[in-house]
């Protein structure tokens, strides 16, 4: 019988070994990330700071600003220590850990974001019902709810993931732990674990774009009927800069895992993950709905 060593530890894999490249990448992704933190946590001092601001779109718009603060946090650190290293390396509880986060805040941003454009559906379909279906409790339920949910379909994707043994290669393709990569370490067969993330992953995730679109297009055709420009800008206005995010969210995420597999290259991955982790940063950067407008 063949000796098998477990993994212990993972390598995270850099973009470029050449010291330049490495600096410029750090310096751009860092200036991203702390604007990131400052821009959010602005915008959470300014509506916990302005009793105004306490209805039910701020509400989930601090739920968002907390994502987009949590959800870099859980891989640019780690990403920002790869750059500056030749060779970075990651516990295997770390791992763990750093998957479970990530795949937890990004799964709740998905909901979250479906949850704001049903409440910008209510607010521009049925204003006059608005504060009777958007009531601080029903708020608060799905608030809970995409929380609950993003982290509990991550549990369940992280042990499906981390119960195969990995006795194979331990350089993960990637700036950070994420399920396809350090699947393709496993030494055992991975069918199992990817049909979870297939079928959970995508009737969880359809069901949230699907719940965004339809509100979306309900909006359009209400919006196309207000006979007044002033009118069709005013409602626009509310739901713009959510739709603007929206699209470059499950942009990315279609860039990203829904590629055909001949596509594919080891390089290519990294720099698309680099890409992807400035796309988000740059997301967290929206202009939501501006707080000036209210």
């Amino acid at each position: 019988m063949e000796n098998i060593t477990m993994v212990t530890e993972f390598i995270l894999m850099g973009l470029s070994n050449l010291p330049v490249v490495r600096f410029s990448l750090f310096a751009a992704i860092l200036l991203i990330y702390l604007i990131t933190l400052v821009g959010n946590g602005t915008i959470l001092l300014a509506i916990g700071a302005d009793s105004h601001l306490h209805n039910p779109m701020y509400f989930f718009l601090t739920n968002l600003s907390l994502l987009d603060i949590c959800c870099p946090t859980a891989t640019v650190p780690k990403m920002l220590e790869n750059l500056l290293l030749e060779r970075s390396t990651i516990s295997f509880v770390g791992c763990v850990l750093q998957l479970y986060f990530l795949i937890a805040l990004a799964g709740t941003e998905v909901f979250l974001l479906s949850a704001m454009a049903y409440d910008r559906y209510v607010a521009i379909c049925n204003p006059l019902r608005y504060t009777v279906i958007m009531s601080k409790k029903l708020c608060l339920q799905m608030a809970a709810g995409t929380w609950v949910t993003g982290f509990l379909s991550s549990l369940l994707h992280t042990v499906m993931t981390f119960t195969l043994p990995y006795c194979k290669s331990n350089r993960v393709n990637q700036y950070y732990c994420d399920i396809p990569p350090v699947l393709a370490l496993s030494c055992a067969s991975t069918y199992a674990a990817e049909m979870v993330v297939l079928i959970v992953g995508g009737i969880l995730g359809v069901g949230a774009f699907l719940v965004t679109l339809v509100s979306y297009i309900h909006i359009i055709f209400t919006i196309l009927r207000i006979r007044s420009s002033e009118g069709k800008r005013k409602a626009f206005s509310t739901c713009a800069s959510h739709l603007i995010v929206v699209c470059l969210f499950y942009g990315t995420i279609i860039f990203t895992y829904i590629r055909p597999s001949s596509s594919h290259h080891p390089d290519q991955d990294r720099l698309v993950a680099s890409r992807d982790v400035s796309w988000h940063c740059l997301c967290a950067l929206r202009p939501a709905i501006p707080l000036s407008s209210c």
